[in-house]
């Protein structure tokens, strides 16, 4: 079977990538790095400019053990020039009869390790950067514009026909292709959606004071209002904003005019790093958790939100999706999509996504709670956890997957 069907295919790959987001194209850069023959597909081109249409304003922090998979992939010493650290992770509950802060925790990262938390770039340069990096790798090819139209997966090798119409053998197929993955959909496996009523509001702003490397979480209610530390934009302290709420509540935001919208952001801050000022354009993001029902199939993984989402608390969402990738290359050492191997990183990587998952769950539900004797709990929830200088360092390492 296997022959025939190769000897129908236009091209011959070790492993094919469906998916050219971050972390696809991450992994596409690491199994080029390891050696391996690499096709990496996507239906849309990156837009790798801030101010163009459609451009991912989010950011993302790379946790300490995430970095080890960038450094491997040779992506490390093109990202960590653009890159903030984030030394504190500060909790602010501002859930009383005003929305000031009335209790501030902070969570620094020199308590456990003599490196910060992680590191935090814009989503933009990330798929700017590793773009050019795969332009690089004599071994990996990128088709943007192309994407994945059927998939047909045997033990031995699978099938992966293109929207342009060719046929490409893979020994691996990496699903890696969203949260709603034509490659899972393809192999027939369910996922168990968590929905939570909410969007957030991504985009960046410059404020009076400097970050001094800590990211914010500000806690009232609807969502965490998150100030995640950028370089300096045109001279000026800057910062990435996530701001959760209920979706009525962010179509409203969004709707506001400039002066009112300014109004509101600066209340729901709560004054941390003083006058905030809006520096980009407003972009809306849907909130859900989602994690699929089995992680493999024939020569095929799924990683990243064709695994698993979460809500953005914590930088867990990539980061996770990097324990995805170092595991799967790990085991991909010998023959890539084995079933053995496969077989491996599912166990490996299944049942702690769901813990962690699980614990994103109750700390989004939380964050979330409007009545005000709620609120009271939460701020004396975290006031107890923080007190604790074991709770407080296993709580941390349990952040960065160091448990």
């Amino acid at each position: 079977m296997s022959a025939n069907l190769s000897a129908k295919c236009d091209e011959s790959v070790d492993v094919l990538i469906s998916g050219g987001g971050i972390a696809g194209l991450i992994a596409a850069a690491a199994f080029g790095a390891s050696g391996h023959s690499v096709l990496c597909v996507d239906p849309a081109p990156p837009v790798t400019s801030e101010g163009a249409a459609g451009a991912d304003l989010r950011s993302t922090c790379f946790l300490q053990p995430s970095i080890r998979v960038l450094e491997e992939a040779g992506l490390w010493e093109r990202l960590a020039p653009h890159a903030t650290p984030l030394q504190i992770m500060r909790i602010v509950d501002a859930g009383g009869a005003e929305a000031a802060a009335r209790m501030v925790r902070e969570f620094d990262a020199s308590e456990i390790s003599d490196k910060p938390f992680g590191w935090n770039l814009q989503n933009w340069l990330l798929k700017r950067e590793i773009s050019a990096r795969l332009e690089t790798l004599q071994n990996v090819r990128f088709l943007p514009g192309t994407g994945t139209a059927a998939l047909t997966a045997r033990s031995s090798e699978a099938i992966v026909t293109l929207t342009n119409g060719s046929r490409v053998a893979a020994k691996l197929v990496v699903g890696a292709d969203g949260r709603n993955s034509p490659v899972r959909e393809a192999l027939g496996i369910g996922v168990k959606t968590f929905r939570y009523g909410q969007k957030a509001l991504a985009f960046a702003v410059t404020h009076d004071r400097a970050h001094d490397n800590i990211s914010t979480e500000v806690h009232r209610s609807g969502g965490p209002f998150t100030l995640v530390p950028l370089p300096d934009r045109e001279g000026k302290h800057s910062s990435a904003v996530v701001w959760l709420e209920r979706g009525a509540e962010i179509a409203r935001l969004a709707a506001l005019p400039a002066d009112a919208f300014h109004a509101e952001m600066n209340r729901r801050s709560a004054g941390v790093l003083g006058e905030l000022t809006q520096a980009t354009r407003l972009t809306i993001w849907p909130i859900i958790s989602q994690i699929a029902d089995a992680y493999a199939g024939p020569r095929t993984a799924l990683i990243a939100e064709a695994a698993h989402v979460v809500p953005p608390i914590g930088a867990q969402g990539l980061n996770m999706s990097l324990a995805d990738l170092t595991t799967l290359v790990d085991l991909s050492r010998g023959d890539p999509g084995s079933e053995a191997s496969l077989a491996a990183y599912a166990r490996r990587r299944r049942p702690e996504a769901w813990a962690r998952l699980m614990g994103i769950d109750a700390l989004n539900r939380t964050s979330m709670a409007g009545a005000r004797p709620l609120r009271d709990l939460r701020a004396a929830a975290i006031g107890t956890l923080y007190a604790s200088g074991p709770v407080r360092r296993l709580l941390m390492r349990a952040g960065l997957g160091a448990v």
